[in-house]
């Protein structure tokens, strides 16, 4: 008996008419076995205007402990196509084709809702391998089978807001350092480094000469910016670490700062307002500044995303 995995009922019929929406031919079927292949995806197809693929395991879904059965299910090929919250109910049914008698098997269930955390459902025992692959029941023929969907919308809906927080296992750090020549002879009242690439983010560090806010004329002011704003959407927030220092050109006695922060579309920057003080950065001694140069240091590591549903 078929089975979707949660046993909910299935309803198994046979017909002479293919199914109108998709069908894929698969020659030379064994050959996904020699290759290793466990899954194999079709291309993208519309119905219900929405974009679908099928999802083949001729030997069962490995990931689901799927033994004896071929497992076949419909994804939603582009789920971020439908914006966050946004879901898809749809009632589907999948086909294969019996070659002796020119007709199909076909499988439905119970309409099922799909969305960016569950795009995929199906039938996790399609049918019995050991009657799929006996060429005398027609669904597997000189190596050759064709599987078929229909999917048909009944409804759509944007559910409450929510979010999804990604954390990032063995996250890496990316460093920069930044030149500042002539330091004496900056008169704005703040200054960007070039743009550098951390955890798929553009970043920059942005520095204020005399301070800003309470540091206005006392201290040097740091900050890490987001550099690229439009690419955040509402909703997401980048959990990052960063270190800033300052190197020390005489002894290597580098002064930094550490900090975990959120970054988000309201929240592009994050620093210190009083990072060194202007009368211990100016000393000779101290080898912050060299030659009028000032030599500072960015380490930014992306712990994790959170994302609107």
């Amino acid at each position: 008996m078929a089975s979707l995995g949660d046993h909910d009922e299935i309803i198994k019929s046979v017909s002479d008419a293919p199914p109108t929406h998709y069908m894929v031919k698969i020659e030379s079927l064994s050959l996904l076995t020699k290759h290793a292949i466990e899954r194999y995806e079709t291309e993208s197809f519309e119905a219900g205007g929405y974009k679908w693929k099928l999802v083949l395991h001729p030997n069962g879904n490995k990931s689901k402990n799927i033994k004896d059965h071929v497992s076949v299910y419909l994804a939603l090929a582009d789920s971020s196509s439908l914006g966050p919250g946004w879901e898809v109910s749809a009632v589907f049914r999948l086909y294969l084709l019996d070659q002796n008698k020119d007709s199909y098997l076909i499988l439905q269930g119970k309409e099922r809702r799909f969305h960016t955390v569950k795009r995929e459902w199906g039938f996790d025992k399609f049918i019995p391998t050991a009657t799929f692959f006996n060429a005398s029941n027609g669904y597997l023929m000189e190596d050759t089978c064709m599987f078929g969907a229909d999917v048909f919308v009944s409804k759509e809906r944007r559910s409450g807001r929510g979010e999804c927080l990604s954390m990032i296992k063995d996250a890496t750090s990316s460093k920069h350092v930044w030149k500042i020549e002539n330091f004496s002879k900056l008169d704005k009242e703040s200054y960007d480094s070039n743009a550098f690439f951390a955890g798929d983010r553009k970043w920059k560090l942005r520095l204020y000469p005399s301070g800003t806010k309470q540091g206005t004329g006392t201290h040097l002011s740091i900050y890490l910016i987001l550099a690229d704003p439009e690419t955040v959407s509402d909703g997401t927030k980048i959990f990052t670490e960063f270190t800033v220092r300052i190197f020390d050109q005489l002894q290597g006695r580098h002064i930094a700062g550490k900090v975990t922060k959120w970054f988000s579309r309201s929240n592009l920057e994050n620093g210190w307002v009083k990072y060194v003080s202007m009368v211990y950065f100016k000393q000779p001694s101290s080898g912050l500044l060299l030659k009028d140069v000032c030599l500072v240091e960015a380490d930014v590591c992306v712990h994790g995303i959170t994302s609107a549903l």
